[in-house]
């Protein structure tokens, strides 16, 4: 049932106000099965090699002088989806960019471009053996990856470009325990540090996004009933990460930077075309409707202002009013240009700023030693919507501003999913690691069945041996009976079809004398 903890907040004035305020619920929109940026758009659902997930941006908790970007990709990873598993797209551009003068532009782009390499394509394998090393000769399938600098010139053109990574390796997709019987030491040779103080990483995670998608059925279940479930907790995602000095992204003495991810894909021309975008979550996701969804993720930060009347008069106010009976705001929603657009001022507004999408971060906000999941609407300036950690809880903090926290309905609304179904990293990448193929999720195995819970003999093990059955295994008796039956079977179709066999070779002899 629905969750509501007896307790109440204190807000930061009017920088918490304006912040939250400013999210208004966007995950309330009933549009197709998705989660933050997850099959978004109606072109990108068909290409999830191409489709960026979610974008975090935060000041590192251990190394608070430096700024970790996150970018995810590949949305629903299934575990043991084998035997191809998810490689990163090797004919397009993965980016990470960066706004440092609020001018809507890019100042410096982060690019990767990925290799893919078999040892051989004469089996059907990704790895023949276990694995124990990024360089064992058991990964029949491996890839790396290029990683350059691009900053940018007024006018838009590339005024200097540097190689900060070449021919890295990429943590492969956790195939299963007896694949890799240590996929951490895997994923961890997979982290590199390189000159300037750069560390990097490129690999899969456990999807860090948790929420309870059971939204789409009418709101929750029409009545907030529907929660508790982390639907993409059995998911993995593709991630890049890198973690880089703030002095290196802030430029001019502010320390506000805006940030966004973005996918290039190479056309039969030889040219690539943008094909995804993602700054803020859920914008493209329920702000943004079908008609414009893939031309948003095509579009640059500097044309948002064709966007501008979804923000100013937005579609989920509508539903709420229509569904529990919330009055919808007065439009034109001017306060919901500042989370979307602008940034909020005091917290992360640049000093000079053209209004655009993206993920406004104040590089000057020291971490929390405490970090709380509702970020700014708790009073945790570090956390959602200034910047996004992966702890912050993007669902409660707009549900709750929703039902109204900050128009005289205190509430602590949310889906009852507060936490990741698996353990963030103190250390960087942060990311947890991904889930194994090996591992099966509840109500999949044969002993978990209604007929083997209610029998009061012990399951047996299943095994490939006998055909993976959970069945009590017969007695060597039982077993030569089955046999001397079975056994029959085989015989007597080898004499009807030597019997067959012989009337038909007659039947043609006597057809070819008579037509002689």
């Amino acid at each position: 049932m629905l969750r509501i903890p007896p307790r109440r907040r204190t807000f930061s004035a009017a920088v918490a106000a304006a912040a939250v305020t400013a999210l208004a619920i966007p995950v309330l929109a009933p549009h197709g099965a998705t989660a933050s940026s997850h099959r978004e758009a109606p072109t990108i659902a068909g290409f999830p090699q191409y489709d960026n997930t979610d974008v975090y941006a935060f000041v590192s908790p251990d190394k608070p002088d430096s700024v970790t970007m996150i970018a995810n990709w590949i949305p629903f990873e299934e575990p043991a989806g084998g035997p191809n598993f998810y490689p990163f797209a090797t004919d397009a551009r993965y980016e990470i960019n960066v706004d440092n003068n609020g001018d809507a532009k890019p100042d410096l782009t982060y690019r990767w471009t990925f290799t893919s390499t078999y040892s051989s394509k004469d089996t059907f394998l990704h790895n023949t053996g276990p694995v124990t090393s990024l360089a064992d000769p058991d990964l029949n399938f491996w890839q790396s990856y290029q990683l350059e600098e691009i900053r940018w010139g007024a006018d838009g053109s590339i005024a200097g470009e540097k190689e900060l990574a070449h021919h890295l390796p990429v943590a492969p997709s956790n195939v299963g325990k007896a694949s890799m019987p240590d996929y951490r030491a895997l994923r961890d040779r997979a982290i590199k540090s390189q000159p300037g103080d750069i560390r990097l990483f490129a690999g899969q995670a456990d999807d860090p996004f948790f929420l309870d998608l059971r939204v789409f059925d009418v709101l929750y279940g029409g009545d907030l009933s529907e929660v508790g479930n982390d639907t993409l907790a059995p998911y993995n995602v593709n991630t890049i990460a890198i973690q880089l000095p703030k002095s290196r992204l802030v430029r001019g003495g502010d320390p506000v930077v805006g940030i966004w991810s973005t996918t290039s894909r190479r056309n039969s021309s030889g040219n690539y075309v943008q094909v995804s975008r993602l700054g803020m979550p859920l914008v493209n996701e329920v702000v943004v409707p079908i008609r414009d969804k893939d031309r948003f993720n095509a579009s640059k930060p500097s044309g948002d202002a064709s966007f501008l009347r979804y923000v100013t008069n937005p579609e989920v106010p509508r539903l709420l009013e229509k569904i529990y009976r919330i009055k919808a705001p007065a439009t034109p929603r001017k306060d919901l240009v500042q989370a979307f657009l602008t940034g909020v001022p005091g917290l992360n507004q640049p000093a000079r700023v053209t209004p655009s999408e993206q993920l406004r971060l104040n590089t000057s906000i020291a971490p929390s030693a405490s970090p709380k999941r509702l970020g700014v609407l708790d009073g945790d300036k570090a956390g959602f919507p200034n910047g996004r950690r992966l702890t912050d809880d993007v669902v409660d903090i707009t549900l709750q501003v929703a039902e109204g926290e900050l128009v005289g309905s205190p509430n602590d609304l949310g889906d009852a999913v507060n936490t990741n179904d698996a353990p963030f990293e103190r250390s960087f990448p942060y990311v947890a690691l991904p889930a194994a193929g090996s591992v099966t999720r509840a109500g999949t195995s044969p002993a978990a069945t209604p007929q083997a819970q209610t029998s009061s003999a012990p399951a047996a093990a299943p095994s490939m041996l006998d055909g993976g059955s959970a069945d009590p295994v017969p007695s060597p008796a039982a077993k030569a009976s089955q046999r001397q039956s079975t056994d029959l079977i085989p015989l007597g179709s080898a004499v009807g079809g030597a019997a067959l066999l012989a009337f038909g070779a007659a039947w043609l002899w006597r057809r070819r004398r008579s037509a002689s």
